[in-house]
């Protein structure tokens, strides 16, 4: 995006140093009353690089519609540079009925960069990427895990791309994940058209989460310092570890499951994840990690069938050793600390009794 001193969303005009909320139409409903999408522009008096940050592409993503929420009503930056774009819903159709997907069907993050005469989804992604993403510098889209699985905060982008990397490596998660994302995703339409974007992967729909909160909050924050658009210190995460490569273990019989794990943790090949049991309290085999890494993801509902997922865990590019020795210093992290706690809320923990109980020791964070 020019530099320029002129900027206009929707009709409205923001001059520099200016804030405005503004209603982006983006379709109709049957009474053929308009639908908005909000948003607020906030500008600062210097030049500077333009920042989207959006939430709720699916729905009942809310962690990062709260993120947003905190930064237009209770924590506002102040820009002196630049331009900061605030999109809490996106996917206005699926929040308001709690749901990832659009009326149609359609996964609005598999239809970037849409079409103006497409179907509902690809028209609601094309205006999204026309007056958004194409007025932006940069991106930061905020997500979840899906229903009933939560994730560890960590942020995906195209990491061999340097605009990305740089997001990455300043919004501050311990986790970055390299990958372009799927095909119409806002992530890698973006990217590809010259607007670098990460996304964040923090905790479960339909929740608002206050240690995902904290983490996103810092982040975007991270990125606006690094950036040069606020003033301000960034905060770095005691490590910072590239993944190229994740598995999902899965469970192979059906039962109740007992975890062992939880999210943010890191595992040793061989160590018990999950005992699952039957209706009767019977134990029928126990899911072991077939790696060393760091447990990115899980379920949270404790009944499975045969294949469905139950841990999804990190290979970190490199010696987990260093990794181990730096978990020390995160373990004395009190935001760290309370981040683990609450994500492992909604599973049941339980140590592995007899001799596996005491393999693994050494791999557990404080």
């Amino acid at each position: 995006m020019s530099p320029s001193k002129r900027f206009q969303l929707a009709g409205v005009s923001v001059p520099r140093g200016t804030v405005r909320d503004i209603r982006l139409p983006i379709s109709e409903r049957y009474t053929g009353d308009p639908i908005s999408l909000p948003l607020r522009v906030i500008r600062g008096r210097e030049s500077g690089p333009t920042l989207f940050v959006s939430a709720a592409v699916h729905g009942e993503e809310l962690n990062g519609t709260g993120v947003i929420h905190e930064l237009m009503h209770a924590r506002p930056p102040t820009i002196k540079a630049g331009t900061l774009i605030l999109v809490p819903v996106v996917n206005i159709f699926g929040f308001e009925v709690q749901s990832r997907y659009m009326p149609d069907r359609r996964d609005l993050n598999r239809s970037f960069p849409g079409s103006a005469t497409g179907s509902l989804t690809r028209r609601v992604a094309n205006i999204f990427f026309e007056q958004i993403v194409k007025r932006s510098d940069f991106g930061i889209d905020l997500h979840t895990a899906a229903a009933q699985r939560t994730n560890f905060p960590n942020v995906r982008g195209d990491l061999n791309n340097e605009g990305v990397k740089r997001l990455a490596k300043a919004f501050g998660c311990e986790l970055m994940v390299h990958g372009k994302g799927p095909e119409g995703s806002l992530r890698r339409e973006a990217t590809a058209a010259g607007c670098p974007t990460m996304i964040l992967e923090a905790g479960e729909p339909l929740k608002i989460e206050p240690g995902v909160l904290e983490i996103g909050l810092r982040g975007v924050n991270n990125v606006m310092v690094d950036l040069g658009m606020i003033k301000g210190q960034a905060e770095h995460p005691s490590y910072q570890a590239r993944i190229n490569k994740s598995l999902w273990v899965r469970a192979s019989v059906g039962g109740f499951l007992r975890f062992h794990v939880s999210p943010g943790e890191l595992v040793a090949e061989g160590q018990p994840i999950a005992t699952n049991t039957s209706v009767f309290g019977q134990e029928r085999n126990v899911l072991e990690s077939p790696t060393d890494g760091i447990v990115l993801g899980m379920t949270t509902l404790p009944t499975v069938k045969p294949g469905e997922p139950v841990c999804h865990i990190a290979l970190p590019q490199g010696s987990l050793r260093q990794i181990r020795r730096a978990h020390r210093h995160v373990s004395r992290d009190k935001l760290h600390r309370r981040l683990r706690r609450e994500l492992a809320t909604n599973i049941t923990l339980a140590e592995r009794e007899a001799e596996s109980a005491t393999d693994v020791v050494d791999d557990r964070d404080g």
